[in-house]
């Protein structure tokens, strides 16, 4: 199981790869629809990531193992409402 440095190492550079998207779509230098659905899926890979994390750290408060946590689909964590 992946410990919460893990998953805050894979925030980053998740978050270092969207930054750059962001920035060519803002000066519209993104190369048509491949790169568009990639910065989508950063979205969603990122959400997991921080949904993984918050996971882990209630766990840990409630005295359990974070190792008990597990990723969850994309299509769970994109409907989560709050």
């Amino acid at each position: 199981m992946a410990s919460d440095e893990d998953v805050l190492g894979r925030i980053h550079a998740l978050v270092e790869e969207e930054h750059q998207l962001r920035t060519r779509r803002e000066n519209d230098e993104l190369d048509g629809d491949a790169e568009q659905q990639r910065l989508q899926a950063l979205e969603v890979e990122l959400d997991r990531c921080w949904d993984l994390l918050r996971q882990r750290r209630a766990l840990r408060d409630a005295g359990q193992d974070p190792d008990a946590a597990s990723a969850r689909p994309g299509e769970q964590v994109e409907g989560y409402l709050g």
